[in-house]
């Protein structure tokens, strides 16, 4: 090779190369410490939520007047993938779910663009709509959640406290925000007997516009004097319920009291708004959320002060109860991977220690912390965490990275066997590996491009995988140019000739086969393509998955109630699984939401939006055997003890959130026609045993009174059903009049009727309506009442109604092989339906479904690049040919490493399997630079096939070796396993056929007859 020799260049300057190593370690530790920690690696969720109140509306008029022109306005937005809706009556929720292969920058835009939209068509929603309002922080994740149970404090004096906890803890460094949890509302309730106002003869109109002036701000003016601005203030403003109390008001002509006529107390919204409760108590929490790029570790450990700082001038009575810490989480984490990382290197130094000798080892040795090093500061330039990704990144590069300096390690103990001085050998492993070893990393680079550049929010969760591994297989590379020819001079001595000219029993078996195998090379490269085959047609068998649940203590509790259920009935449901946990052995801690999910307290969480017939526990386990129990005790007794519920006890996932694994979606613009459907999709799924849990996102229509108003009667005594409805709106519901500013606090004053006539459905027919004149009419002589159905809320999907079934699934059974097995009877129901109704995959198959095609649009990519890197290499389509021929036999191995260990085929794993290719085709590219050199001096193609097969065969074996046990301690890892199994069995078989297959291809293509002298021993 010409040009600059980068490792003469590094022997001429000894003490700059020495100055840039001591630099790059001290540099490496430093980093090491500041780089940012946490559990997953930040992915955006590509989700925003637009909510919409048209108050009084039904489902019907609020799906037709809001929902529908909001989707048609929304479907305009750029990178959408799909919009998702609910309507209730009077409420619509809609999801705008963006693209995955839209970036940061992006959906930052897209964001903008959709609140400037829906703001230019805010116009033409109905009079009396409330919003549109916007939430596109639905990704944010509260890592630390703190519960406050109390003993002897009403609830406004815990809030109190709480408040002022959380006004201290938003000063502690990297944190981004907290939010309340379960904290309720105060209310003053100003509650009349309609029949006594009636009897008095007393507006009810009148008098609460009169506390309404009365509690109004309005300036007063100011005085300036030629001294002072003096400000006139007017009393009146209410500052407790006693004021309220003591209002005086003339009715009739007489001066009345309000608490003559009204009771007024303070208490908590109703109906209640979501609760939270901590180990079967009800308490307040406070949910902590990070700052991008901040330090998990660093904001554990400073919340943990604050708090301990806190806590003791907390009184008596009031606990707090740490109920998710993140940073422990992470911290346990990183010391796992740690381990597993020190593990990885003392396997790989045993090997290079035992294979290459105690000089040879210590140089690879040296080679792992300097690449190391400069990785560290890398990664910290690149905004690159530690996180479970970048961790088994680390692990999976660190097997591989040793190969470029056991080449060159290698190369220099044989120039140096051959009698050469150390400078002379140590820049001739340079000139004679430097570029075949450059090409070989890049085309390993290029298998995990699949992983870098998957436009998913799966490629976006392991883009650092990509990103870890190319940075350091080229640190590794300028490591071995640079530094190891260094430490070659410094450490190396040459090898004793009569060791190096006594081959070992491996490496004469070695000989043998080969000779062997170029003899029969037809009979070789057919049993090759036959292992080949066979492996493809076994791939089939190998379940498949699209990410493991996490290996963290923690189960989700889902209990869905029937969708017009109340809060109340829903508090009632989670008291009585409080009961349960608090009696089990094998829970920690638990936590409890009731009328909405838990908090994004975990990245990859699915989180459920506030329903009143929802409630969902965060129960942590001791240990993960004791989840497993855990799981089986809890399906039983949801089964056993709440049969109307809708229940799901899961562990968290890992990846991108999809809910229940199992989900059809059934669409069609006729709501009846797509629930007879769904009706059918369930009876297919239940049909198959390894199902549980069947259930649909909705489903029965709840009851509706139905007030039918005579409109002439109502005329004719000057009332209209806007009065009407307000009147009952006043009475049942209650009426917001005014509000108290109390301390931090607005407290709204509602107007309702006392309980007793509130809650009474039959006390309606006598209701007393005011007329204009001041007389009262009952609602019964100008209205009829009856009962009618309607849906509590209908799902939508891109503007058409869609109902989801969804199902659980027996444990070890993955959702991809139930989904093959009922996809002839759904695909029967299909041919079925109309042209405008459809059934759907959905939930875990689906998406793993996106995220594979995602990365096999970038696959072409892939090829091309490494098409064209071996191009620059080899200049040679035949060897190109060679190449690419070799490096799909790794598939062999694959499969059978996974059939026999029983791992599924995962997304990470087929980023492995692609990987792989590159791996195999760096191998293949040394050894064909090797045969042509071999063939350069004069041999012939059988002669050079053989000695560069024999002279390759020990590093390659050895990196081979290293790179299988390396990724031993990450093998039995949830996340990391099947992976780590599917390159360790691809890589061994795809080693073997590279120093066997691939040398009898080059002497067959070659048309080289094999010759019995080949066969003399080569240098070891």
């Amino acid at each position: 090779m010409t040009g600059l020799n980068l490792s003469e260049w590094a022997l001429k300057h000894r003490s700059l190369v020495v100055y840039v190593m001591m630099v790059a370690v001290f540099t490496g530790c430093l980093a090491y410490f500041r780089l940012g920690r946490n559990e997953d690696p930040s992915f955006i969720i590509k989700t925003m939520v637009v909510q919409t109140a048209w108050p009084g509306a039904t489902a019907e008029e609020t799906m037709k007047q809001v929902t529908e022109r909001l989707e048609r306005q929304l479907q305009e937005t750029p990178h959408l993938d799909f919009l998702r809706s609910f309507t209730q009556a009077g409420l619509v929720t809609i999801f705008v779910n963006l693209k995955g292969s839209a970036n940061a920058r992006q959906v930052s835009d897209t964001w903008y663009e959709v609140r400037k939209s829906v703001g230019d068509m805010r116009h033409t929603l109905p009079a009396g709509v409330i919003g549109p309002g916007f939430d596109d922080d639905f990704g944010d994740t509260f890592g630390i959640v703190y519960g406050f149970t109390s003993d002897g404090f009403t609830q406004r004096e815990l809030r109190d406290y709480v408040e002022d906890i959380r006004s201290q803890l938003l000063q502690v460094p990297d944190v981004a925000k907290i939010e309340l949890l379960g904290a309720q509302d105060e209310v003053i309730f100003v509650e009349f007997s309609k029949q006594e106002l009636a009897t008095l003869g007393i507006d009810r109109s009148a008098l609460l516009a009169a506390l309404q002036a009365q509690n109004i701000v309005r300036p007063a003016g100011t005085i300036q004097t030629g001294q002072e601005t003096i400000s006139i203030r007017v009393s009146g403003s209410f500052q407790s319920e006693q004021d309220i109390a003591s209002v005086n008001f003339v009715a009739g002509g007489r001066t009345i009291r309000l608490s003559d006529i009204a009771q007024v107390r303070r208490g908590y919204a109703d109906p209640p708004q979501p609760m939270f409760r901590v180990n079967g108590q009800p308490a307040i929490g406070l949910a902590i959320a990070m700052r991008d790029g901040g330090d998990i570790l660093a904001l554990g450990r400073n919340i943990k002060n604050a708090m301990a700082r806190i806590t003791a001038d907390l009184p008596i009575g009031i606990e707090p109860v740490l109920v998710a810490d993140q940073a422990v989480v992470v911290d346990s984490a990183i010391r796992e991977f740690m381990t597993s990382l020190l593990q990885a290197i003392a396997i790989i130094m045993v090997v290079s220690f035992i294979s290459l000798g105690i000089r040879p080892g210590l140089i690879i040795a040296l080679a792992i912390p300097l690449t190391l090093a400069i990785v560290f500061p890398i990664m910290e330039i690149a905004r690159i965490d530690m996180q479970r990704i970048s961790l088994g990144a680390l692990i999976i590069a660190l097997a591989l990275l040793v190969d470029d300096a056991m080449t060159t390690t290698d190369a220099t103990l044989n120039r140096l066997a051959q009698g050469a001085s150390k400078v002379e050998a140590a820049t001739f492993a340079y000139r004679s590996h430097a570029f075949a070893m450059l090409a070989g990393t890049l085309v390993t680079i290029a298998g995990f491009i699949p992983v870098g550049f998957a436009a998913s929010s799966a490629g976006e969760y392991t883009f650092s995988l990509f990103a870890v591994v190319a940075i350091a297989l080229l640190v590794s590379w300028f490591v071995a140019v640079i530094f190891t020819p260094l430490l070659g001079v410094v450490i190396l001595v040459p090898p004793k000739q009569e060791n190096s000219s006594k081959p070992g029993r491996i490496f004469r078996f070695y000989r043998n086969l080969l000779t062997l195998a170029m003899r029969a090379r037809w009979l070789t490269i057919a049993i090759s393509l036959a292992l080949f085959v066979a492996s493809i047609l076994a791939f089939p068998l190998i379940p498949q998955q699209f990410f493991p649940a996490s290996d963290r203590p923690e189960l989700l509790v889902d209990l869905s109630l029937p969708q017009n259920a109340s809060i109340f009935a829903s508090e009632a449901a989670a008291k009585r699984l409080d009961a349960a946990l608090a009696a089990d052995p094998d829970v920690g801690h638990w936590s409890t939401n009731v009328g909405r999910g838990a908090i994004r307290f975990y990245l990859p969480l699915n989180a459920e939006l506030p329903n009143s017939f929802f409630t969902q526990a965060v129960v942590v386990a001791k240990d993960v055997a004791a989840r497993e129990r855990l799981q089986a005790k809890l399906e039983r007794l949801l089964a056993e003890e709440f049969p109307s519920a809708v229940s799901s006890v899961a562990p968290l996932g890992l990846g991108p959130p999809v809910g229940w694994p199992l989900q059809y979606r059934v669409s069609g613009p006729d709501v009846e026609r797509v629930r007879e459907t769904a009706l059918k999709v369930g009876q297919i799924i239940a049909s198959d045993p390894r199902t549980k849990g069947v259930n649909f996102d909705w489903m029965e229509p709840q009851r509706q009174l139905n007030i039918r108003v005579d409109q002439d009667e109502a005329r004719r005594l000057g009332l209209s059903s806007q009065a009407i409805s307000s009147v009952l709106n006043t009475v049942i519901s209650g009426a917001t009049v005014t509000q108290v500013r109390d301390d931090i606090y607005l407290v709204d004053v509602v107007a309702r009727a006392v309980d007793e006539q509130r809650i009474s459905l039959t006390n309606l027919r006598t209701l007393q309506v005011p007329l204009p004149g001041g007389r009262t009419v009952p609602l019964g002589q100008l209205a009829t009442f009856g009962y009618q159905q309607e849906y509590p809320l209908i799902w939508r999907r891109d503007r058409v109604p869609t109902l989801t079934v969804r199902a659980d699934i027996s444990g070890g059974v993955l959702p991809d092989t139930v989904v093959d097995a009922l996809s002839p009877a759904i695909d029967r129901l299909r041919a079925t339906l109309p042209a405008s109704d459809g059934v759907a995959v959905g939930g875990t198959v689906e998406e793993s479904q996106k995220s594979r095609a995602s990365v096999l649009a970038v696959v072409p990519m892939m090829l091309f690049v490494m098409f064209t890197i071996l191009m620059v290499q080899l200049q040679s389509f035949s060897r190109l040919f060679m190449v690419v021929s070799v490096a799909p036999l790794g598939m062999i191995g694959v499969v059978a490493a996974l059939l026999l260990s029983g791992r599924p085929m995962g997304f990470v794993t087929i980023l492995g399997v692609l990987a792989l290719l590159g791996m195999i085709s760096k191998n293949a590219v040394i050894l064909i630079s090797q045969i042509d050199a071999e063939r350069a001096q004069g041999k012939s193609p059988w002669e050079a096939a053989v000695d560069a097969s024999s002279s390759r065969f020990r590093p390659i074996m050895l990196t081979a070796v290293s790179t299988v046990l390396g990724m031993i301690p990450i093998a039995p890892t949830v996340f990391w396993g099947p992976m780590a199994v599917a390159i360790m069995g691809g890589l061994l078989v795809a080693t073997l056929l590279t120093l066997v297959f691939l040398p009898t291809l080059y002497v067959t293509w070659f048309g080289e007859k094999g010759r019995a002298g080949a066969s003399a021993a080569s240098p070891s």
